[in-house]
């Protein structure tokens, strides 16, 4: 048995709820609010930002305490609204009519509210959670948030320091799966090797000639940890681009620009390194494959 917590539209009060199961906990729920499902559809929504609870498991991974809203008939969710004020209040979640001309709230200020809410819930957020809140002016994030300018600010870096390391892991994988490949096809690792080493000299001979475009000079502007986001060849480019000509792109100090693109060789060289370990495990896999009967 866990406890919960159940309201209704139109009605102040709440109930907590002991139950063992989901269906069981709908019975209960909806003999104390008064609600007939005979007289229409009944759906049960997470308060917190209207996830509707209709699997078992999921029910049963809900922690305790956890609210719920019984919409019935046409109603809809919506987030907990502010006075507009400088006190900013959260409020019991509502649910709206389902009527014509209702807009529905921009998806960044949902994943605000559930943040305000609970800070934890940004290990369920994806990538395009992150952007969204990401994209948003650090003021306007703040109001939603009922938190200081500086705060919202430190968010957002911790939003993107995180979507830089999911796009490095990615990048790993991606670089192991390679690897892998080539091993699993006998007699053909010396040749994707050698094909390897010779598209990153190509890479590294029209890299030079490149112009940076204008996704590179985004990425750039906008990126924490830039170079995590730029292929080899656009890190080649990066490092190609003369010093005064990226210092206009970006309207940056010259330090800055130093730094950017000295991370940028840096970055290159450790996936340079990679690639030669890569090399390394596959020639010292060779021989023993060789001497097999």
């Amino acid at each position: 048995m866990k406890r919960f917590v159940v309201s209704v539209r139109g009605s102040e009060g709440k109930h907590g709820v002991a139950a063992a199961s989901l269906h069981d906990f709908n019975e209960k729920a909806m003999k104390l609010l008064d609600v007939d499902p005979a007289k229409g559809p009944v759906t049960l929504v997470l308060a917190v930002d209207g996830t509707i609870v209709e699997d078992e498991d999921y029910f049963l991974c809900l922690p305790e305490d956890t609210e719920f809203v019984l919409l019935t008939g046409n109603k809809k969710w919506s987030p907990c609204v502010t006075d507009g004020g400088t006190m900013w209040l959260a409020r019991e979640s509502v649910e709206l009519d389902d009527v014509d001309g209702s807009t529905e709230l921009p998806r960044w200020k949902v994943l605000a509210a559930q943040l305000r809410h609970n800070l934890s819930n940004i290990i369920l957020f994806s990538e395009s959670d992150f952007q969204a809140l990401i994209d948003v002016q650090t003021e306007e994030l703040s109001r939603e948030m009922a938190v200081p300018v500086v705060k919202a600010e430190m968010l957002k870096d911790t939003l993107q320091g995180l979507l830089d390391r999911r796009e490095e892991e990615r990048q790993s994988k991606e670089l192991l799966q390679l690897y892998l490949q080539a091993v699993n096809k006998d007699g053909t690792e010396g040749a994707n090797m050698d094909e390897t080493d010779s598209k990153a000299s190509k890479q590294r001979e029209t890299g030079k000639k490149t112009q940076l475009c204008g996704r590179i000079i985004t990425i750039l502007r906008e990126k924490t940890l830039p170079y995590l986001s730029l292929s080899n060849e656009q890190l080649e480019a990066v490092c190609a681009q003369d010093p005064d000509a990226l210092l206009l792109d970006l309207n940056q100090t010259p330090e800055h620009v130093r730094n950017l693109q000295a991370a940028c060789a840096e970055q290159l060289q450790q996936r340079y390194q990679q690639v030669q370990c890569l090399n390394s495990l596959s020639s010292a896999s060779q021989p023993k494959r060789q001497i097999l009967p």
